[in-house]
């Protein structure tokens, strides 16, 4: 007799509930998105013991007439697609037709439906995947489905789910994945007869934010400021920099409505974020991609949970740039909340803001010896911490250049009680600083603190990388040049991108089939297995995308470097100096991060002092 038999139509199905439902929170996601795809405006979900005992799904969409129920159980069968060409355009959640009976063959199932406008619906009762019960049923228009008791009939399935609470926030995490991405549909959540949220529909992407997260981290949200494109739209909101969390868990990714998990975005996020994200975070985030059906592959992943892109650079790249232009928009914002327009005879003699960072006159400059801010002085010289002159070592370093104002800006910021008075809310004044590390501001929104360290890192380092950019990267000739073998798609992809490695100073060239040479370096750069360290550049420049900076191998010791040589705590400074830092600050591409990442200042609003001295509840 033959080894290889036709497996039994019960067993067939539970196979393929092995891909589908995995556990509680699968059976949500699969109802969910048939409730989506069936037009629903508002979606009721009820669980109990963690949707072990009992999944309830109700929606209000179109509904089945009972032709239309008893087929929807039988697998393959869908209303999403009719032939292998709209496979390449899937414009709908739901594609498979496997959802509803791959649930019904593990699970007591109970099916209830009826179309808007007809006399009477449909209830279907499944057991173990056969149907026992076909019915009329006077249920309200849309669909509601019932899964109790799952994996019943596989206890060895049913032994790998985890606690109830666990099983619990499993779901609600999946309702919080549906409702982010559309929030036009109303949701509500009940477990063991108890309301966990009720989300009535929206208007925004911001409204359902807030109603799930709370009005605080929505303030601390910018909305992305996308450039319009025919093929990719890119909308949604990121954290300022400086907010990340430990894990991924508020980093969501939408693809054409559908949740999605991407490697290839979540590079393309962190390299938005580049130098404004510390190490070990990650941003929070959520992303919606907009692009052509037939542009990214959804049956890829038996969940559905990953998609494939058509051209997967373009979608990077498009990332990349739309972070980067929403933070350089949120650092206009940030800059004009902390700086004050020149007005009346002054505008007409400079068209540029300068910062009202005026001291009070009841402040009184202090006279303890003080430590100059030092300035970069020669590049190589601070690129190579081996290179730095004795006196700086010494900490006698050279000040910094001042900077020259018109007589309007002298008069405008050295003359206070001269100047023409401001609106409130633009007054930006330095109050003193405390423990000769912070620098304590005052705007119309509160109190403003400044880390003095971090905000001469970011100076140093825009500053120094500006510099190796404009005069190129400083390189080392290797004493004996080195060869090393790669695989051929990193050969491939060197021979591609030589320009861009010769534009960060390597010099690298061809030297046989899959073989390369490498005969200098970057000077900063202590570099002992030329091998190894190509692939780890190979690596971070695939991340990056093409639109690395020539300086891209350099940030790391150009930060490290920075942060020797940025003022420490407990260096007193004078109030002039503080004066021009901040001043620098303001003048940054990112001036509200370190190049680590750390904030360099931090916002106390009034309404946060009332409440810790008690004058508001």
């Amino acid at each position: 007799m033959g080894r290889i038999r036709l497996l039994s139509e019960t067993v067939a199905s539970q196979v393929a509930a092995g891909e589908v439902v995995e556990r509680p929170a699968s059976v949500i996601k699969e109802l969910v998105e048939n409730s989506l795809d069936a037009g629903a405006l508002k979606i009721d979900v009820v669980i109990r013991r963690g949707g072990i005992s009992l999944v309830r799904v109700i929606d209000d969409g179109c509904g089945m007439d009972r032709d239309d129920a008893l087929l929807s159980l039988e697998r393959h069968a869908t209303s999403k697609i009719r032939s292998a060409a709209d496979l390449q355009a899937v414009a709908t959640l739901g594609f498979r037709g496997e959802a509803l009976p791959s649930i019904a063959s593990v699970s007591r199932f109970r099916l209830t439906t009826r179309e808007s406008g007809a006399i009477a619906g449909t209830e279907i009762i499944v057991n173990g995947g056969k149907i026992d019960v076909v019915r009329d049923g006077g249920e309200a228009p849309g669909t509601q489905v019932e899964v109790r008791s799952l994996f019943y009939n596989l206890p060895a399935r049913r032994k790998f789910l985890r606690s109830e609470n666990t099983e619990s926030r499993n779901i609600e995490h999946q309702i919080h994945l549906q409702a982010i991405g559309h929030p036009e549909i109303g949701f509500s959540l009940m477990r063991d007869d108890r309301i966990l949220f009720q989300l009535p529909a929206t208007a925004t992407l911001g409204d359902r934010i807030r109603d799930l997260y709370g009005v605080e981290l929505l303030h601390r949200l910018v909305e992305m400021n996308d450039a319009p494109s025919p093929k990719i739209g890119i909308t949604g909101f990121i954290g300022q920099a400086g907010l990340s969390r430990q894990t991924r868990s508020q980093q969501l990714v939408f693809v054409n409505g559908r949740a999605i998990e991407s490697s290839l975005i979540t590079r393309a996020v962190r390299e938005g974020y580049h130098t404004a994200l510390m190490k070990g975070q990650y941003p929070v985030t959520f992303l919606f991609v907009e692009l052509d059906p037939s542009a990214v592959d959804v049956n890829v992943h038996p969940a559905k949970r990953e998609v494939r892109f058509r051209d997967p650079n373009g979608v990077r790249e498009a990332v990349v740039r739309c972070i980067q232009q929403t933070l350089e928009h949120a650092r206009a914002d940030w800059q004009e909340k902390f700086s004050a327009p020149v007005r009346g005879p002054a505008a007409a003699v400079s068209a540029k803001a300068v910062p009202d960072l005026s001291l009070r006159s009841e402040v009184t400059a202090p006279e303890a010896t003080h430590r100059e801010l030092p300035h970069l002085g020669n590049v190589a010289a601070v690129a190579d911490p081996g290179r730095v002159r004795g006196s700086e070592i010494a900490g006698q370093v050279p000040r910094l250049p001042e900077r020259h104002f018109d007589s309007a800006g002298d008069a405008a910021v050295l003359q206070p009680q001269q100047r023409v008075t401001k609106p409130a809310q633009q007054q930006f004044e330095i109050i003193g600083v405390l423990s000769k590390l912070y620098v304590l501001m005052e705007n119309a929104s509160g109190l403003v603190l400044v880390d003095q360290h971090a905000a001469h890192e970011r100076v140093l380092f825009e500053e120094l990388r500006r510099r190796m950019e404009e005069q190129g990267v400083p390189t080392q000739k290797l004493l004996l040049p080195q060869t090393f073998d790669l695989s051929p798609r990193d050969a491939d992809w060197i021979e591609h991108n030589l320009s861009v490695l010769q534009r960060m100073g390597i010099g690298i060239e061809s030297f046989g089939p899959d073989t390369f040479k490498i005969d200098s370096l970057p000077s900063f750069l202590d570099v002992s297995d030329a091998a190894q360290f190509m692939r780890k550049v190979i690596d971070d420049l695939k991340s990056a995308g093409n639109s690395a900076s020539p300086m891209r191998l350099g940030e790391e010791m150009i930060a490290k470097t920075v942060c020797r040589h940025a003022v420490k705590a407990n260096d007193p400074l004078r109030y002039p100096e503080v004066e021009k830092l901040i001043r620098d600050l303001l003048d940054c591409d990112l001036p509200y991060c370190c190049p680590h990442g750390r904030p360099t200042m931090i916002q106390i609003s009034l309404a946060e002092l009332e409440k810790k001295f008690g004058r508001k509840i």
